[in-house]
């Protein structure tokens, strides 16, 4: 059986409470069920030049009426922004490491998939359980995976904000990709870490409750510029009705 679900979203970024440069992008598309948060790397200039490039070329994705045609045209997009990113590195920034996360959530009746690139997460709540979709692309991640840390020393870890992906900061990209159901009520929150960064999961899980998420995306950057925000902070909300 199809279901056909009303979206409903909202998305703010914001530079934080000390950077001076917002390198962050967010990209709000619910009539064509696609949202994405993308972290610029690479300092003012070459960080928010990333993040504009990959956001602006996703606007441009259109609805399909199956949902493999709608990955692959999101992933194809993705991919030509890393090569435009590389050559832009080569021939503007002198070879300067410029680049991005990427988290993005594409819809298609009642299953979503995310792809992703870096530490830019994909949460969803469902019946009062908040669960972690996207699994960070991190230096750190990849020593709890290897138990070589637990999960309690990567929260303080001095190499906790280094990534192992990212959109144009390798030769090559690998994005993830996981595919999972939609049910109606379930609430998605894509974020990059300046929001997790300074809230706990505990407290993420506080603000997504209700049917209103209008207003939830700024109370979480709020939020966040009230415990110091040292990062840009993006949050995107989105809410199957």
């Amino acid at each position: 059986m199809t279901l056909n679900y009303t979206w409903r979203s909202c998305a703010e970024t914001h530079r934080g409470a000390v950077r001076k440069v917002n390198e962050d992008s967010v990209l709000d598309r619910p009539e064509v069920g696609l949202w994405t948060v993308a972290d610029g790397m690479g300092g003012h200039e070459a960080g928010d030049v990333a993040s504009q490039m990959l956001v602006r070329t996703l606007s441009g994705t259109t609805q399909h009426l199956k949902l493999s045609q709608f990955v692959n045209q999101a992933e194809d997009l993705i991919h030509s922004v890393h090569d435009n990113i590389l050559e832009r590195s080569e021939s503007e920034y002198g070879g300067r490491t410029m680049g991005c996360t990427v988290v993005t959530l594409l819809v298609h009746e009642n299953v979503g998939v995310c792809l992703w690139a870096g530490d830019s997460r994909l949460y969803r709540k469902r019946r009062g359980h908040l669960q972690m979709i996207s699994s960070d692309h991190s230096q750190v991640n990849e020593m709890v995976g290897r138990g070589l840390i637990s999960e309690e020393e990567a929260e303080n870890h001095p190499a906790s904000n280094v990534i192992t992906r990212a959109v144009g900061a390798t030769p090559d990209l690998h994005l993830d990709a996981t595919v999972f159901d939609i049910k109606r009520g379930d609430t998605f929150l894509l974020c990059s870490d300046g929001l997790y960064g300074e809230l706990g999961m505990s407290e993420i899980d506080a603000y997504l409750r209700g049917d209103e998420v209008d207003r939830v995306a700024g109370e979480l950057i709020q939020a966040a510029l009230k415990r110091g925000a040292k990062d840009n902070v993006s949050v995107i909300v989105v809410k199957a009705l």
